[in-house]
């Protein structure tokens, strides 16, 4: 059985997700979480090409590890999260939890992967424009079009509503005194 290089690819892409994915998890540093993070996101783009979606691969980097990831960088470091709090990391209570989860999560994606089946109806024109920036484009403007302006509307509002907080926190707080008090 000789090996197709999208195969040789996938697994390569694969073994690197599912490292830096783990790498997320394990770091006790923030910051460096945050960065295997952009390695993963990276990964999820090679996945992208690979099912040819070049368009969705570039939306990929430029969003997720370029844009979402300077913003999550600059959150931990404004919140200076290197301090660990009163809740021990390596409790054995949970880690126990934490593998619990893992291993149900674990054995739901392996129960919904193995009940997937292909439907006969999926035409191979329509599989081979799934990914591109036109069909995004006409289900965006047109089957989604009504919530994709509402999310417009409500980043809009979340936009405003940090620029008014931090507004407020910028501004020094300065007591009014009436004539009476000078």
């Amino acid at each position: 059985m000789e090996l197709q290089p999208t195969s040789i690819a996938f697994m390569i892409l694969a073994l690197v997700a599912i490292f830096s994915a783990l790498m997320v998890i394990t770091r006790a540093n923030p910051v460096a979480s945050v960065l295997w993070l952009v390695l993963n996101f990276f990964a999820l783009a090679g996945f992208y090409v690979l099912l040819g979606a070049h368009f969705l691969a570039a939306v990929q980097i430029i969003v997720y590890a370029g844009a979402i990831m300077v913003l999550f960088l600059f959150v931990v470091m404004m919140l200076n999260l290197n301090r660990i709090g009163t809740l021990e990391r390596s409790t054995l209570v949970l880690r126990t939890i934490g593998a619990l989860v893992a291993g149900l999560l674990l054995i739901i994606v392996a129960y919904a992967v193995r009940s997937i089946q292909m439907t006969s109806n999926v035409s191979i024109g329509a599989m081979t424009s799934m990914g591109t920036a036109k069909e995004i484009g006409l289900s965006l403007f047109n089957r989604w079009m009504f919530p994709f302006e509402i999310i417009g509307v409500m980043l809009l509002a979340a936009v405003v509503g940090v620029v008014a907080l931090a507004k407020r926190d910028s501004i020094p707080f300065t007591r009014r005194t009436t004539g009476a008090e000078q």
